[in-house]
């Protein structure tokens, strides 16, 4: 990159010499610079009002500027880009940056295409895990797309430009009548005037996962507003290249952002994808959605307001509207009509039903009177199901429909535990025993369907032995959030010999549940010290220990 001639003098706020743009887009432009204190190279981002703005209006674009400085600044992850200061030239402030070397996703998949499955999910886990940095600390990003995604050249995926992003405790500075982030990359509740949560920020990624792989985004239209309105009423198109990451990026594109997987199924689901395993397809609800993870919102700025609960087709947002190009009605208006005959005509065979019930001839009901009231029906279902239904059934008419009694809407769901372990180390060969810091170790994570609730497990092997003696008890306190992790490591050993073996959690309360089997090796190069310690092989190959994890 050469230096711009005529900029040699050109000082930010004292220290920082402007060298060479590195972009530019439609708000400013970016620039590489030098600190002149720190004698380090840094990045310099210029705003440049837009002409013809008035005053009023371009104070609070620079407002926003700075804001942008400062939620980034609270975001401390590898994933983020690091912000530095804020330096005021010119009466506007200039947010310095850590300068990161390489191309944005956007210039990647300009250059060489759409990406492999396998590629992208490892950039959308990385790109998960700096959202779920912002989101701990408050901050919304609402503009996730390709040209905010840095591809850095010691392998970082670092998200950047948080201009437009929301922080909880703070007031909303948007212009009037602008449309904040990318239209096509926009979530159907942010496209319907919603208040955003961390919800939308995942419906961004997954458009961002499709572009990815497609090389187009999913609802991109002629226009803006028609852009809008895809978003909101459109289907999926289903994707043609996204193999293994296909189930993950439906999830995150469903309609309802409390049907959306949350970040923490998301970034697991991607991490699999990107190892190149394969995922399968989780119907909602998801554990951890969504309940909001943004802190504190202020009056203005709280978690998006829940979508229509009753069963609705995708894209069924909002009263019936038709298309003056075309004079169909919306998905949404042939959702109602049919909703509202099948509605009808369940009543209308109710009422036939109460009107013939014990009217003339024999059968079981003869003799016997029918009491007053509606008829309620049971659906059949495995026992392992939960008891809670929101199909809709069909009326049945015959004396011998059994009355039975539905839970009530009000209910909690049905407990529920997974646990999934991950590989720390997955084997060790050295001196023995070894030592608890570099002993094949395993990560369990522990998703419950509600809290509180106590999870009591134990570790066991692959034969059947326990490998952490005893049962114990992992607790969720309420308000407590539904996934946790246990770290466990495996120190036992044979002197002299390599140990092969499997480890797998199992859970006996409040429902019984296995995790899959994660295997492990241990090999020792020289016998165990004498002095108190247990003689060559006489220790089990199996022991091991649990601790949470940090």
């Amino acid at each position: 990159m050469s230096e711009v001639p005529g900029n040699e003098e050109r000082v930010i706020g004292g220290r920082y010499r402007l060298l060479s743009p590195l972009g530019r887009g439609g708000m400013g432009e970016v620039w590489r610079a030098r600190d002149e204190v720190l004698g380090r190279e840094v990045a310099v981002k210029e705003v440049r009002a837009p002409a013809g703005l008035d005053s009023t209006d371009e104070q609070r674009l620079y407002a926003r500027l700075e804001r942008e400085a400062w939620a980034a600044a609270r975001i401390s992850h590898r994933n983020v880009v690091t912000v530095y200061d804020v330096a005021t030239q010119d009466g506007r402030p200039w947010i310095v940056m850590e300068l990161v070397r390489g191309l944005s996703l956007a210039e990647v998949l300009e250059a060489d295409g759409p990406l492999s499955p396998q590629r992208a999910g490892h950039i959308g886990a990385e790109i998960v895990a700096a959202l779920r940095a912002a989101h701990e600390a408050g901050v919304l990003h609402r503009d996730v797309k390709p040209a905010n995604v840095l591809l850095a050249n010691d392998g970082r995926v670092v998200l950047t430009d948080f201009g437009i992003a929301m922080v909880a405790g703070t007031s909303t500075l948007t212009m009037t009548g602008e449309v904040i982030g990318s239209p096509e990359f926009l979530s159907p509740e942010q496209a319907l005037g919603r208040t955003p949560g961390p919800a939308s920020d995942l419906w961004s990624l997954g458009v961002l996962l499709y572009a990815a792989v497609e090389g187009s985004t999913p609802f991109r239209q002629a226009t803006p507003l028609s852009t809008l309105r895809a978003v909101v009423d459109e289907e999926l198109p289903p994707p043609r290249r996204a193999g293994a990451l296909a189930p993950v990026i439906a999830g995150l594109l469903r309609k309802d952002p409390a049907e959306r997987l949350s970040t923490e199924e998301a970034e697991h689901q991607l991490r699999v994808v990107g190892a190149g395993g394969e995922v399968r397809d989780i119907p909602p609800p998801y554990p951890g959605a969504y309940g909001p993870t943004v802190a504190s919102p202020a009056p203005g700025l709280g978690p998006t307001p829940p979508l229509p609960t009753a069963p609705v087709a995708p894209g069924a947002y909002g009263p019936e509207t038709s298309d003056p190009s075309t004079g169909r009605q919306s998905k949404a208006g042939v959702v109602l009509v049919i909703g509202a005959l099948v509605l009808l005509l369940a009543l209308g065979g109710l009422v036939w039903a109460l009107t013939h019930n014990g009217g003339g001839g024999g059968g079981d009901s003869a003799g016997t009177p029918s009491a007053p009231g509606p008829v309620s029906h049971s659906t059949p279902r495995s026992s392992n199901t939960a008891t809670k239904s929101h199909s809709p059934t069909t009326a049945a008419t015959g004396p011998t429909s059994t009355p039975s009694s539905s839970p009530s809407s009000s209910a909690p769901p049905a407990q529920s535990v997974k646990v999934s372990l991950q590989t720390v180390r997955g084997s060790y060969e050295g001196a023995c025993p070894p030592a608890d810091g570099s002993a094949p170790a395993v990560v369990a994570t522990f998703t419950v369907g509600r809290t509180p609730v106590d999870v009591q497990y134990r570790w066991v092997t692959a034969t059947g032995e326990s490998s952490d003696p005893g049962w114990k008890t992992l607790s969720f306190g309420s308000g407590d959030p539904r996934s946790k992790e246990v770290r466990h490591s495996e120190t036992g050993y044979e002197a002299g010999k390599t140990i092969r073996n499997a480890v797998q959690l199992e859970v006996r309360s409040p429902v019984a549940a296995n995790s899959n089997p994660v295997s492990y090796s241990v090999t020792c190069k020289e016998e165990t010290p004498t002095g108190g310690a247990s003689s060559p092989g006489a220790e089990p190959a199996g022991g091991g220990s649990g601790s949470p994890a940090g």
